[in-house]
This record gives structure tokens, sequence and C-alpha cells, in this order.
């Protein structure tokens, strides 16, 4: 194994079969410590009792983070020290796009805190450009030769952001990791991944974007928390990306624990759409009856009229096929759309088709509630008072709409048998932010 290639990594190593001894640049301690009646895992940090962890000939394993491969107290973990070993490059940054006034003050904020050995939060609506805004700090960061890591807690948005910095740093070594990568790890100075793979990496970054911070698996994941905090240098800099803070970034904001740019409005500077709430007698069982309500039927129709593609998000993956039969029989059949959520093998395929306009529509879970991006959509949410739709998260399902300069604006529908608090905070949420908008464009222009 070439460990000049693993700076920053955490490599899983078997104790029989390689015998690595520390050096000034590199560490090995063991995968997982044994004690009285439990275990912890060094790679993930989660400590499991020694039942649920047992192995034959009184060995244990981590279930916490199998995931990523076993590790167990048959293995060491090696690490290689960073060295930031890159190469000169004649233009580090190759994106030739212009940033709003409002967009270039939150940019230069970041490049500000570089350096500083802090945490920033970047709050901005969805739509706001947080990746353009993103760019040139990144550049300046590349420039000092600092390793820079951007992960999400979705493949989705991994796929999305890896293309659009491709095309912003043509010249920059790079690479895109998650689970359902084909890409073997090389060592790059600039890495996009997922946040599980962040357990993979030890004091490896100079700076670390995270991107989509309230989004599940990574809010109040405790095993993420702590690979975010393994992955970062101790002199490094930490970004959180959102436009929907988590309860625990709030009272860090309130307590002057974190810095933060600010930005509530969208890239082309005009209002986030609001959201419609159109109220059913019990729309699931008109579906399940092959039926559609009529005013889910008045929106359907009249997107396939103007020709526009569309969302429809459903509280659960076990009505997504049914809802799929009775929306195919109300379109015209030349009208081709599909379902997808997290664990669907295609799904990545499926996205893919949305956006080369192969497809019309997709029924999805919230798994496309943010990171993804469809020009000029329109999107109706089914049963938007299920519990299952936290207030965050139906401001992300809304911010899908009206993000093109062509189409800023656009149908948010939802579908609700009651009126409740998260529906109604999701309304309010989206007038506030328009509202400090239009302040913030009166107050500068």
């Amino acid at each position: 194994m070439d460990f000049n290639e693993m700076a920053g990594r955490l490599v899983v190593v078997d104790k029989s079969e390689e015998k690595i001894m520390s050096s000034d640049n590199i560490e090995v301690y063991q995968a997982v410590k044994v004690f009285k009646n439990k275990i912890k895992c060094n790679r993930c940090g989660k400590v499991t009792t020694k039942e649920r962890a047992k192995l034959p000939y009184d060995n244990y394993y981590c279930p916490k983070c199998i995931v990523l491969g076993r590790v167990s107290t048959l293995n060491n973990l090696v690490h290689v020290i960073e060295d930031n070993h890159f190469n000169n490059v004649d233009e580090i940054l190759t994106w030739d796009g212009k940033l709003s006034k409002f967009q270039e003050v939150c940019s230069n904020e970041l490049i500000n805190i570089i350096e500083k050995n802090t945490e920033h939060l970047l709050w901005a609506v969805t739509g706001a450009g947080k990746t353009e805004m993103l760019f040139k700090p990144i550049a300046e960061a590349l420039r000092k030769k600092f390793r820079v890591a951007i992960a999400s807690p979705r493949v989705d948005v991994c796929n999305e952001l890896y293309p659009r910095l491709d095309k912003a740093f043509k010249e920059i070594d790079k690479i895109l990791l998650h689970g359902r990568s084909e890409e073997v790890y090389r060592y790059t100075q600039l890495v996009v991944c997922t946040t599980h793979q962040l357990l993979k990496f030890k004091e490896a970054f100079d700076v670390l974007i995270i991107d989509e911070v309230d989004a599940f698996p990574y809010v109040n994941n405790k095993e993420l928390l702590f690979a975010t905090k393994q992955a970062i240098k101790k002199t490094g800099t930490l970004i959180y990306l959102t436009a929907t803070p988590s309860n625990e970034l709030a009272k860090k904001i309130k307590r002057g624990n974190i810095s933060i740019s600010y930005l509530p409005m969208r890239f082309h500077q005009n209002a986030l759409p609001t959201i419609k709430v159109e109220f059913t007698n019990n729309w699931w069982g008109f579906i399940l009856q092959g039926k559609l309500d009529t005013k889910i039927k008045k929106y359907l129709k009249k997107w396939e009229q103007n020709g526009k593609q569309f969302l429809v998000f459903v509280p659960h993956v076990a009505m997504l096929n049914k809802v799929r039969e009775v929306i195919k029989a109300v379109l015209a059949s030349k009208i081709k759309g599909d379902t997808v959520h997290a664990a669907d093998e295609y799904r990545i395929e499926k996205v893919q088709k949305m956006r080369n306009k192969e497809y019309t529509y997709l029924i999805t879970t919230t798994i496309l509630e943010r990171g993804v991006t469809f020009p000029e959509i329109d999107l109706l949410v089914l049963g938007a008072d299920n519990s299952v739709f936290s207030t965050s998260a139906l401001v992300q399902i809304a911010g899908r709409v009206g993000r093109s300069v062509s189409r800023p604006d656009g149908d948010v529908i939802f579908i609700c048998d009651r009126y409740t608090r998260k529906v109604k905070d999701a309304q309010k949420q989206i007038e506030f932010l328009n509202k400090k908008a239009k302040k913030l464009r009166e107050g500068i222009s």
C-alpha cells in the first residue's frame, strides 16, 4: 500500500498481515478499544456493548459504522499526517460568472474567516446561490495550498455539487466520494463527499464545508458530528451551509458561539414562491379508490397544458406506486414520469432523466426536498399535514420552485386534510424571509 497517497486518511489494516510502525508522519493505533463491558470504535467514536459487538475468539467489531466496511479488534487504524503537498496550477478559479452585490458581501465574509480556526454559518434561503458564493473563498484556500472538502448528508446533493465544482476549478485535482461512487480513492486537494465519508479521514482538511447541515441523517447525529470534528485539522476552519438552521445552530448563534453570514434573498433577487394550501376531504381515500380529488386534478391538468415539469411529494414510500397509477391515468399517455425514494437503486438515473427532461414528473419522498435543482418546476405536496414533514422540510420542498431567472415563480401547492402548526409555520417562515429580502433591497438600492 502506498501511504503517500493516504495523507489525512484513516486506513484500516489487518494486524496479522501488515506490520506498520509509527513514525514522524504515521500514527498507528487500535481500531477498537476493549473495556470491561463495552467496546469503543476509534473510527466513529461510538461505544457498543460487548454482547452486541461480539466475534469469535474474544474479538469484537463496531456495528455502528459497518456500512463503511468492518473494523474490529483484528485491525489497526493508520493515519498518515497531512502534508499539503499539491502542485501549482496556472488558473485556480475557472468560473467566469458574477455575484450580485448581496452575494459578494457573503462571499467576502467567508474569505475573511478562512485561516481563523473558527466555525462559521452561511445562512441563505434556498436558491440564494450558496455554491457560487463558495467559489472565491475556496479559490483563496486552494491558493494558500490548503486542502478543502465539501460534504453533504445526501448523495444527490454531492452528485449535483461535483460537476459545478469541476467546472469552476478545472485545473484542480478533485474527487467525488460516496457509497455509490465507483472512483478509487486518491489524494486530491479538493474533495466532495457525503458526511459519512468523513469517518475515513483524520485531521485532513484545512477548510471543511458542511452543506445542508440541517438535513437527515446529519442533524443531531453524534457519529457524523464526531466525524466532522475528526476530519478537520486542529487549525482548520469549519463552515456550515443551510437555509433552515437547526435548533442547535440557532442556540449557537444566540450565544455568539458561531459567526454568521446571512442572505434572505435568491440570486435573481425575486421573492420566494409562497405556499398555497388546498384542503381536501381524505385525499388518500380517493387515491385508494383509484381516483384523484378534483383540486389535485386541476393542478395536474394545468401543468400538463402549460408543458411544465412538476414534482409530487408524498409522506411514505408505500404510497408512491398507488399515487403514480392514479396520476398516470389522469395525464396523457405521452407524459412520462416515475417514482423515486432513498432506497431506490435507480435513484441517480431517474433524477438525471428528470434533469434531461426525459421525465415530466417525479413522485418522491423527502429525499428530493433539498439539494436538487430543476428549473421552471411546479410541485404538489400530498398530505403536507402528515407528521413526517417537519417545518424545515416543508420550507425546503417549497424552495425547489422558482430557482431560475427564466421563471422565478411557480406553483407550490400543499394538499392537506388539516391545517397543522408545521404548515402554518412553513408559510410564515417564507413570508418572513420575503419581507427581510424586500427590506434588504430597499436598504441598499
